[in-house]
C-alpha cells in the first residue's frame, strides 16, 4: 500500500514531540507501528468538508489525517496533532 518513497508529515504544534517529517516505507512503515499502540481509534471522517481521518484518544479528538494516493499506493500522509488547532476544526465522523 505504501509508495516506496512515501512522505509522512506530522504537525503537533507547540507539542513538537509529535512533529514529523518521515520519508521512505520502511520509516513511515515504523512510525505505525509506534502509533499503533498508543490507544488510538480511527474513524472516517470529513474535515471542514473535506474526506479525511481522525484519530480519538478517550473519546476526544486527537489528531486528523489526509492521505495522497496515486496508481493504488499511498505516496504522501498528512497529519494535524497540534491540540489547539484540532480542536477548532469542524469534524463529521463518518459511520463504519
Amino acid at each position: 500500500m505504501l509508495h516506496p518513497d512515501i512522505v509522512l508529515r506530522a504537525d503537533g504544534g507547540a507539542v513538537a514531540a509529535l512533529s514529523r517529517h518521515v520519508k521512505g516505507a520502511e520509516a513511515v512503515a515504523g512510525q505505525a507501528r509506534m502509533w499503533s499502540r498508543a490507544g488510538l481509534t480511527m474513524r472516517r471522517a470529513l474535515i471542514n468538508g473535506a474526506a479525511g481521518m481522525v484519530a480519538f484518544r478517550d473519546e476526544r479528538p486527537f489528531s486528523v489525517a489526509a492521505l495522497t494516493i496515486r496508481d493504488g499506493k499511498i505516496v504522501e500522509m498528512n497529519f494535524l496533532a497540534d491540540p489547539e488547532r484540532v480542536a477548532r476544526l469542524d469534524l463529521t465522523v463518518l459511520g463504519d
